[in-house]
Formats: structure tokens, sequence, C-alpha cells
């Protein structure tokens, strides 16, 4: 059995890896332009494909890499690539223009559903960093229960992820259009840098190796 300091560390690695407080005003920016309802069903969803993802590879470990011939450093880049392409189109308001070109009911049912599969559950929630430090806590909860402790600890940090994001809902009643365009763009420049520090990673993980 882990022990409580074990457990603490893994807490703690995991919450502050998927960072929920972070992850709320990016989810906001991503959703501009769906209401309450849409906002909700992207949260949810999203969060339940994430801890999919990530317990998947708590249960696996780094075999599912492995037997695809994927490094961490290549899967790093990935994400850091998928991340400033989302980037760019916060910056520069296209997601915004490619709605108004869209039907009510082509974003009700796809583009809720796309964007709750990519990029909210891979890569921002599920990304190279959290499915990395799952797969290293993996290591150190190798019996049974420790690994149905670590599923545990990651469900109930991924409700906390999914609580940062309905709250991001009350959030965008008081910024108005102006202040959401400015807080897309400006949140578009740090997911840029995100983004950028992913490659960075990856590139020297890559080097290490």
């Amino acid at each position: 059995m882990a022990s409580a300091d074990n457990i603490m560390s893994a807490f703690t690695t995991l919450l502050v890896t998927l960072d929920p407080p972070g992850l709320a005003p990016i989810f906001l920016g991503l959703t501009a332009g769906l209401d309450a309802i849409q906002r909700r069903q992207v949260a949810i969803r999203g969060t339940i494909i994430a801890f999919g993802i990530l317990a998947t590879f708590a249960i696996f470990g780094a075999g599912i890499l492995s037997i695809l011939g994927i490094s961490m450093g290549a899967f790093r880049i990935a994400g850091g690539l998928l991340l400033f392409w989302i980037s760019f189109e916060m910056i520069f308001q296209k997601r915004n223009e490619r709605k108004e070109e869209t039907s009510k009911a082509a974003i009700s049912i796809d583009h809720v559903q796309h964007i709750a599969v990519f990029p909210l559950a891979l890569p921002l929630i599920a990304g190279p960093g959290a499915i990395s430090a799952t797969v290293l806590l993996a290591g150190s909860f190798a019996a049974p229960l420790d690994r149905a402790l670590l599923i545990g600890m990651l469900a109930f940090v991924m409700l906390l992820v999914l609580l940062a994001l309905i709250v991001a809902e009350k959030l965008d009643r008081y910024l108005g259009v102006t202040g959401r365009a400015l807080l897309t763009r400006l949140l578009g420049v740090l997911l840029a840098a995100l983004s950028v520090q992913f490659v960075v990673d990856g590139i020297k993980s890559a080097f290490n190796t």
C-alpha cells in the first residue's frame, strides 16, 4: 500500500499538472460564442473524455506509447504544434469568423462535440504534461489497490477541473463582448507561449534520449 507521503505527492502532482484554475479562462476563450448550456456540455464531455484518456495511461502506463513507437518527446512536440494552431485562431479571431459562417444546428451538434474532444480533452486537459505525469505516477502505484487509488485521485482532480470550467460560465456574463474579445486574444498569446514550451521540452527530451 502506498504511503501517505506518496499519496499526497501524487495528488499534488496531478493537481498542479492539470491546473483547474488555469484551464478555466482558456476554456472561456475556446467556447466564446456558445451559450451556457452548450458550454456546460463541452465541459462535461471534455472532462469525461480526458479522464478516460488519463485513466487508460494510468492502467497501461508507458507501454501504450512504446507499442506505438512514440516517445514522450515526440508527443510533446505534436501537442505543442496543435496548441499553437489553436492559439493563432484565438489571437486573430479566426474561430469567431468561422462560427458566424456556420449554421446554428452545426454549432449545437458538431461544433460542441469537436471542441470537447479537441482541443479541450486533448491536448489541454489530457496533454503531454498530464499524460507523462500519470505514466510516471503509475510506476509508483504498481499494486492493484494502489493503481485503483491513483485512478480515484485522478477522478477527484478531474471533478475539480469540471467545477472550474463551470464557474467560467459566470465570468462570461460579466465580461461582455469587448471583454471576451480582449481576454481571448490575451489567452491566445499565453497559449502560444505554452505551446512553444511544449515543443522546446519535447526537443530537449528527444535529444536527451
